[in-house]
């Protein structure tokens, strides 16, 4: 490992400092991206040790916000994900957000974050993710049908398949089951399954380690999903295949103060 796999624009970022301090953060940065999902709390103690040496880069705060959010730790979460925001005025991470002040137990925080005009300019992955959320908001709530009809957007397309679709039909199953739609219910969760087997996730993909690298963009048309996608007899959606089916488918930049800088030790690597 040099740093070297990160992202042109986080390597950019990183150059702007002194070039010992720049090679240790950019290794840090690296470890965040590789743990962030199997050893969350690894990945975070990388991601804090990163903003003690370089808490003035976007993309150091960025990885603390997404590390700290994948630790369940909210208020940190929330105040990263801020002050990234302010420094790059990039509202990619509002879902995120708006999950943040869920969690804290601030619903009309969330909402009111959620229905902002900086919602209505996410790209169609965020929106996706926002839209998710506040189903579960929603549901929180007790707003069963609330919650169903967050979910109905126009990226809800069973013929169709998108990197989020797989995510998205089976937050649709759960909101319907939420109203007693069993039978469309198990449907929609015998799509979700079917996309990913289309598209090569969750159960279907390969196991690979995840760096912090740029990602070639998926076809703007997705993938369709016609039904040819070997689905494995062991998976539990019998149920559905006795059902009559539809076809199925697929924040003034601000600086960070020296007081943001926590007083870390630098963590082993694993």
């Amino acid at each position: 490992m040099t740093g070297e796999e990160l992202d042109r624009v986080t390597q950019h970022q990183i150059r702007s400092l002194e070039a010992t301090n720049a090679e240790s953060v950019s290794k840090h940065l690296v470890m965040v991206g590789r743990y962030i999902y199997d050893d969350p709390e690894f990945a975070l103690k990388h991601a804090r040790y990163a903003v003690s040496r370089a808490g003035r880069v976007a993309a150091v705060r960025e990885a603390a916000a997404v590390a700290a959010y994948e630790n369940e730790e909210f208020h940190e979460a929330l105040k990263e994900f801020r002050t990234y925001r302010r420094m790059t005025g990039d509202d990619s991470h509002l879902p995120l957000m708006v999950d943040c002040e869920r969690a804290l137990g601030k619903p009309e925080k969330a909402l009111e974050l959620a229905t902002s005009d900086a919602a209505e300019n996410l790209e169609v992955n965020a929106k996706v993710e926002l839209a998710i959320v506040v189903a579960g908001l929603r549901r929180d709530q007790g707003d069963l049908s609330g919650s169903l009809k967050a979910l109905e957007i126009p990226q809800l397309d069973r013929n169709r398949g998108f990197s989020y679709s797989p995510r998205l039909f089976r937050a649709y199953a759960e909101a319907l089951r939420g109203v007693n739609r069993d039978r469309e219910a198990t449907a929609w969760d015998r799509q979700a399954v079917v996309a990913e087997a289309a598209l090569g996730l969750g159960q279907f993909s390969d196991p690979e380690i995840f760096d912090l690298v740029g990602e070639e963009p998926e076809p703007a048309e997705g993938i369709t999903l016609d039904g040819d996608h070997a689905v494995p007899e062991s998976e539990d959606t019998d149920q559905a295949e006795e059902d009559d089916q539809a076809p199925v488918a697929e924040d003034d930049q601000a600086a960070a103060t020296d007081d943001d800088q926590a007083e870390a030790g630098e963590p082993d690597d694993k």
